[in-house]
């Protein structure tokens, strides 16, 4: 193997390249350390201040070297290399972290190994995916202590499983419960799922904080509720607070009504599934929030999203940070395919013509379904739990506050003129043109495919319109 050894003495230590006179006691920490990291080089021989002292390179003293390095568990395949009077140890990333030495568990961070502490472990377990909340057997919570038996027979019932097995066998197919201490006790998921936890903290930070604000800033709170409750029933219980507080529109066919929300609520079970399912649940500083504001309804979960999720494959790879509570999810349907979530919602958003959910990757993961800009002092808005409150048309509740004097003949007609002079036009196009939103104006612009004024081309971002010519 050919080694710059100038080039290397000349950049010094760093995160991949650490210099050591002799192989001391020391040696075992800096290994753990490579490999609990990103992998590196290790040079004996050569001193802290990047020149060339030697080292004894006999077959006795690699031999030395190799006893040394094999207190790391587990073992590595360190490769082993001389250069005149140098020996060069490669340690690889490890693939089975966190990796020990007898002075505990170490990481190389810029050019020092240090010690990790309790809590840096258990979040290097936690990234690496050895250690997941939901299939933690608690040996504090034995299975006939607070059972919720209506929680699990409703649960037995959704996912069609059969009575065929005992409780005890079910639950443990189930990975929701473990024997411990000669006990049958919950696992955090079995826990979540079939424990009676609304009476107290234990399981507080699983739960979610829905809000109602005025305006568009966490200012003025006009309603909200704690959600501590089973897994189940929080999903559900935040669903009915979105119904709530969230705007209806009414469309009328066939004297027929239909009551049609103004965010689809497939992209907001999406939403709030998405947030419970995969949030860091060792996280017990915070808890999930669903906010409501004027203009957008924002979910946040704490944790960030698993490693191994990007801005780049973002959507497209899946994950699993609690793979328990997945599966459980899935057996009843709340999770249609593992995965898929987040383009159901872009899907969902595209179909009710409504715009596409953002996304925030960061220590915490949030969403934003952006609601559409209407004038809610009028009472012409309607929300779902408002039913005294006179039954609007579809263009009353879409009206934009700056032209709630014109009337939907003179809406037309200006689409109509710059559709004559551009021959085509976005919905983006026309709203800029007249000083609306795009969702306002996608309203009139579906009224008018359907009368045959003009025809819409294309799908979703691409689509575009035309003037229907008369044959």
């Amino acid at each position: 193997m050919i080694n710059n050894l100038d080039a290397i003495m000349h950049g010094g230590e760093n995160n991949t390249v650490e210099f050591m006179e002799n192989p001391d006691k020391d040696l075992p920490n800096e290994v753990c350390a490579f490999a609990n990291a990103s992998g590196g080089k290790i040079y004996l021989g050569i001193h802290d201040n990047g020149y060339i002292v030697g080292t004894d390179t006999s077959n006795s003293a690699r031999a030395r070297v190799q006893d040394t390095i094999n207190k790391v568990e587990p073992r590595l395949n360190i490769g082993f290399d001389v250069v005149d009077n140098v020996i060069i140890l490669t340690v690889p990333e490890g693939t089975t972290k966190p990796y020990s030495c007898p002075a505990g568990f170490y990481l190389r961070i810029g050019a020092l190994s240090q010690k990790l502490q309790r809590d840096s472990i258990i979040a290097m377990l936690q990234n690496e995916g050895i250690s997941r909340y939901d299939s933690i057997i608690r040996d504090d919570l034995p299975i006939d202590e607070r059972f919720n038996d209506e929680a699990f027979q409703w649960y037995l019932k959704t996912a069609k499983i059969s009575n065929v097995l005992d409780k005890s066998s079910t639950l443990k197919n189930l990975n929701c419960a473990g024997e411990s201490n000669g006990r049958l006790c919950f696992t955090n998921a079995g826990a979540l799922f079939f424990r009676r936890n609304d009476e107290d903290i234990l399981f507080r930070h699983a739960g979610i904080v829905c809000a109602l604000y005025k305006g568009v800033n966490k200012v003025h709170i006009l309603d909200t509720k704690e959600l501590n409750g089973g897994l189940v029933n929080n999903i559900d219980d935040a669903k009915i607070f979105l119904k709530k507080h969230l705007r209806l529109k009414y469309k009328i066919e066939n004297s027929t009504r239909e009551d049609i929300l103004e965010l689809p609520e497939r992209m907001l079970h999406e939403g709030v599934v998405n947030a419970v399912c995969h949030r860091d649940l060792f996280e017990v500083g915070s808890r999930v929030m669903m906010e409501i504001f004027d203009d957008r309804v924002d979910i946040v979960s704490p944790g960030g999203v698993p490693k191994g999720i990007t801005t780049d494959n973002f959507g497209t790879v899946s994950i699993t940070r609690n793979s328990v509570i997945a599966a459980m999810l899935h057996r009843i349907n709340y999770i249609e395919q593992m995965g898929t979530g987040i383009e159901r919602m872009r899907n969902a958003a595209q179909e009710a013509d409504v715009a596409e959910p953002e996304f925030e990757l960061n220590n915490f993961f949030k969403v934003t379904f952006r609601r559409s800009t209407l004038d809610t002092s009028s009472d012409t808005q309607a929300t779902a739990s408002d039913h005294k409150r006179p039954q609007a048309t579809v263009s009353d509740i879409n009206r934009h506050p700056s032209d709630t004097q014109a009337t939907l003949s003179d809406r037309k007609s200006t689409i109509i003129s710059y559709l004559e002079e551009q021959d085509k036009a976005s919905s983006p196009d026309l709203a800029r043109h007249m000083g609306v939103t795009p969702n306002w104006v996608r309203t009139i612009l579906r009224q008018m495919a359907v009368d045959g004024t003009i025809e819409k081309i294309g799908d979703n971002r691409s689509a575009y319109y035309v003037l229907k010519r008369k044959s």
